[in-house]
């Protein structure tokens, strides 16, 4: 922990987390807690998908609204242009007029294509300044009901209480006053928060990449996670193709004798990328981690695990576009219960992967080891 203090992250200590393992248990929760809102509800996502899940959220909101709620959302440009349903200026017109302010961070102008360099991926949500929310699901009924190419989506999100919420506040807010030009902020929005008995307060590390204020904050935090580690590292990440740094220290872990593994979906929503993966994690095979491939639909879970005693879980996924420049939260909670708790998850899900071997990876079309060679040589911009 002492590293993510030298590196500027704030650490607390008064914080209880919820894991929040499949999508019915995340909207459950959100919903439900948004209906308890009384004063505001602020909400950053990648994307809001224009389905039933979304529909259903934003006539909550405006609910929530007539109660005298505030409720502030913001989603990326690129990332509601990107999504197969999107949601489109009626749409925005519509939200708007039910009293709930939505605003597109950073909007693509053409020709100036730089604006699709640096997206915000941040999935955030904060209620009333004491509830929070982060992990690696946007709003989208596939995360409940999966989709028909990949089958069932599995994904991962944390509900959080205590003085973390503060910083996802401040994430949230600084991101909000930058695009919109307003000054939100003052003890309204970061309320005093009581005391957790010590059985169950956990302490927790808000690491937050901003492209250039913080552009190495979360490859330098799991690189120095990964160097720590004295016994174990469990790793599931959807789009593996890592920087050097985070190579580098898998590859020192493995020499000084720490058990690595890694688990990464056997299928993809997207092309190219994960035959990538596979190239880079058929290298690290052979220098011992033991790598799973999960045949249980897409796992877009964003989560490590160390020594059995405290793990991350967030937004960033473990390639350039995340690492390099994107905006990306993620929390890492030192507490060997929540760590556990993932572990057992990770040692389900194991029991429906395939552990590749070099037989397996002989099975793969030659085609298929050339163009993930060609991705291995493509990482810097993954």
């Amino acid at each position: 922990m002492n590293y993510l203090k030298e590196m500027g992250a704030p650490v607390t200590y008064n914080n209880e987390v919820k894991l929040l393992m499949t999508g019915h248990d995340k909207f459950v929760d959100l919903f439900e807690n948004i209906r308890h809102a009384r004063h505001h509800i602020h909400l950053e996502y990648f994307n809001f998908r224009n389905d039933s899940i979304a529909n259903a959220l934003f006539s909550l909101l405006a609910e929530k609204v007539k109660e005298g709620v505030e409720v502030r959302a913001m989603f990326d440009a690129f990332g509601n242009w990107s999504n197969n349903q999107p949601l489109k200026e009626r749409h925005l017109k519509f939200i708007c007029a039910q009293g709930i302010e939505i605003v597109k961070f950073d909007p693509i102008t053409f020709p100036w294509v730089n604006h699709a360099i640096h997206r915000d991926h941040r999935k955030i949500v904060v209620i009333d300044g004491k509830i929070g929310y982060t992990g690696g699901m946007n709003i989208a009924d596939y995360y409940i009901n999966g989709l028909p190419k990949i089958g069932k989506w599995h994904d991962m999100h944390i509900h959080l209480e205590g003085d973390a919420v503060r910083y996802l506040q401040g994430i949230f807010l600084t991101m909000w006053n930058r695009e919109t030009g307003e000054h939100v902020g003052g003890p309204a929005y970061f309320p005093d928060i009581p005391q957790l008995p010590d059985s169950i307060a956990e302490e927790i590390a808000i690491v937050d990449r901003t492209p250039r204020e913080t552009p190495r904050s979360i490859s330098h935090a799991y690189a120095a996670s990964i160097q720590a580690a004295q016994k174990s590292i469990r790793i599931v990440n959807p789009y593996f193709v890592p920087t050097k740094s985070i190579r580098k220290a898998i590859k020192n872990a493995l020499k000084k004798g720490t058990e690595v593994e890694i688990m990464i979906p056997a299928v993809s929503d997207i092309a190219f990328t994960p035959d990538a993966s596979f190239y880079i994690a058929h290298k690290l095979m052979k220098k011992g981690a033991k790598i799973y491939l999960f045949n249980g639909g897409f796992h877009h879970s964003k989560i490590m695990m160390v020594d059995s005693t405290f793990c991350t879980v967030g937004t960033a996924n473990l390639n350039s576009r995340s690492l390099r420049y994107d905006y990306e939260t993620n929390a890492f909670i030192f507490d060997p219960k929540t760590t556990n708790e993932l572990n057992a998850m990770f040692e389900r899900d194991v029991q429906n992967s395939t552990l590749l071997t070099p037989e397996v990876w002989k099975k793969r079309s030659g085609w298929k080891k050339f163009v993930g060679w060609v991705g291995n040589l493509m990482t810097p911009f993954l």
